[in-house]
């Protein structure tokens, strides 16, 4: 059966991309370049890809950046440090940015007849980012629904995990982790400071593994 995946090429899609290719499916990746400062996420996307023989289209979405700002993208901003339950953490939420993911990919997976449309947004995404709650999926569900002649389905099946949940699970499918990239800033070494990396690590502790990523001093 056929499937897109919007793949970050962080921990949490590439775990779902395992995943469904584990449960069968038939797995096509779109990764999205937004200006990002972290750019490495897509590299690592591409690597993935390239290593389980996915299909992978990149798209192009500088526009996002002159819209939507965040620290995410303006370099004028500065990535915030801390865990996501602080309030400077909202500095980081791109305005409507999986809205907009999820009709783009929903267009490409009704052009390719895919059946099913997938999304990695975890338990942990829902006090800091509205379009990672299960409100949000409810109403784009229902909308991808009636958005075309070809009913496309929405799942989100990591929407009640913990990150923590996501990495045990992805140690069972032999996800490479060193492959993925969480890290805001567009450093080489991952930072270990900001709410990504933050949540990330917090993960591997829950999970009880280490983290195979590197980390400045």
């Amino acid at each position: 059966m056929k499937a897109v995946l919007i793949f970050s090429g962080g921990m949490d899609s590439t775990t779902l991309l395992y995943d469904l290719i584990d449960q069968g499916y038939e797995v096509a990746a779109v990764t999205f370049d937004y200006s990002q400062k972290h750019k490495k996420e897509i590299r690592c996307a591409e690597k993935t890809c390239k290593k389980l023989h996915v299909p992978h289209t990149l798209v192009n979405l500088p526009v996002l950046n002159d819209l939507a700002p965040s620290s995410l993208t303006r370099d004028t901003w500065k990535v915030p440090e801390g865990h996501y339950a602080e309030d400077t953490m909202k500095q980081t939420v791109v305005p409507n940015r999986n809205m907009i993911f999820l009709s783009l990919a929903a267009a490409y997976a009704i052009g390719i007849g895919a059946k099913n449309l997938f999304y990695a947004a975890h338990a942990g995404d829902h006090a800091i980012y509205p379009d990672c709650r299960p409100a949000f999926v409810s109403a784009m569900t229902t909308a991808l629904h009636l958005c075309d002649w070809h009913d496309l389905v929405l799942s989100v099946p990591y929407l009640w995990l913990s990150k923590g949940d996501i990495v045990k699970k992805g140690i069972g499918l032999g996800v490479e982790y060193a492959d993925t990239w969480s890290c805001y800033k567009g450093e080489d070494l991952s930072c270990g400071k900001c709410g990504a990396c933050t949540e990330r690590l917090e993960a591997f502790a829950q999970a009880g593994i280490r983290d195979p990523l590197a980390y400045q001093p």
